[in-house]
């Protein structure tokens, strides 16, 4: 049955809201409130609709001395876990109390991100720390006379510091255009130059591996609005990664593609294909090849140099040029890796 002083009061909050009286029954709720703990709520004691005990507590407390209190409560809502603040408040004179449900999910997976992000640091640095130390005292000791031992250990010692700097780079990069991700690019860049400079720096890496790079640009020029700078780290990231991962196949092509329409931005756009004809990708990975970290072969990406953000860097470098990334891959088959950037139409384009 509707409370016809409370129900009114309820509604006008813009928070799932309930009303508990001093017989432990729950007088009123809002729709927000009867969708998130059920729509059977109204009379029911509120021990069995919350079920939480420490959601419980608080509202039993409160009801005893009518003091302000919050707590946590846990729910789902079909597609993932959601925890919502609840606040505890006592009606002067009404013997009742309204706790209201505020969805602070966001705030939760905030702090487990960066919870998640300095483990995932401290574990990165911990291991070539770790080697630093170790071969430092020994060094020190055994080792201290040994010259053909202290220079196989001062060998590896670079590589771990290469690994380190790598990294902390990497870090700097990340935070750069994490910061920059909102402000969209106003110069104009020839993206053929772009993709030019990115082939003509990564040449020697390509003929060390026995790699043929392929361009595929066409005859026309594409202009659009952009970072050229933050697109060529794009493109060398992709390429590299190419060479590196799918070497195998002895050619990686890098493709560009302009079209009046493209159905991903719904206006002029080019779309640039990262192709290698290497081992592939198992499709389980696809998904989070751009979180933090994220190492489909872990202990491949770690002997070939990877610090595991260079895609989550080029996803950030995307998102700030209103773009978009796809990846499709089988195992056996390759990779490709498509960027889909907004162009100037075809009349804006050099000759």
């Amino acid at each position: 049955m509707a409370d016809p002083l409370l129900d009114p009061i309820l509604a006008a909050i813009p928070l799932p809201s309930l009303a508990i009286n001093s017989t432990e029954r729950i007088v009123a709720a809002n729709a927000d409130a009867l969708t998130l703990i059920g729509h059977q709520a109204r009379g029911m004691n509120y021990v069995t609709m919350l079920r939480q005990p420490m959601l419980l507590d608080v509202i039993e407390a409160t009801l005893s001395d009518g003091q302000s209190r919050t707590a946590r409560y846990l729910g789902n809502d079909g597609a993932q876990d959601t925890t919502y603040k609840v606040s505890c408040r006592a009606v002067p004179g009404a013997g009742a109390v309204i706790a209201t449900f505020e969805d602070i999910t966001h705030v939760e997976q905030a702090s487990q991100m960066r919870r998640d992000f300095v483990a995932n640091v401290s574990h990165e640095l911990r291991t070539p720390l770790t080697a630093l130390m170790g071969f430092i005292e020994t060094l020190r000791g055994p080792a201290r006379e040994d010259k053909a031992a202290a220079e196989r250990f001062l060998d590896i010692m670079q590589v771990e510091a290469e690994r380190m700097n790598r990294l902390v780079g990497d870090l700097m990069s990340l935070n750069r255009v994490e910061s920059d991700e909102r402000v969209r690019p106003t110069e104009t860049v020839v993206l053929n130059d772009v993709l030019d400079s990115t082939l003509r720096t990564l040449k020697q890496l390509a003929d060390e591996a026995s790699v043929t790079l392929e361009p595929q640009f066409g005859d026309q020029q594409v202009r659009l609005s952009g970072d050229a700078d933050q697109l060529k780290q794009v493109f060398t990231n992709l390429v590299e990664n190419a060479i590196k991962y799918g070497g195998a196949g002895g050619r990686v092509t890098l493709r560009m593609t302009y079209t009046d329409r493209e159905p991903a931005l719904r206006a002029p756009g080019v779309r640039v294909q990262v192709v290698d004809y290497g081992p592939g990708i198992d499709p389980v990975h696809l998904p989070r090849l751009t979180e933090r970290f994220y190492r489909g072969d872990d202990h491949r990406s770690r002997a070939l140099g990877g610090t595991g953000l260079g895609l989550a860097i080029v996803k950030h470098i995307i998102n700030r040029h209103r773009g978009r990334l796809r990846v499709e891959s089988d195992l056996g088959q390759g990779a490709t890796f498509t960027v889909i950037l907004p162009a100037h139409s075809l009349s804006e384009r050099a000759d």
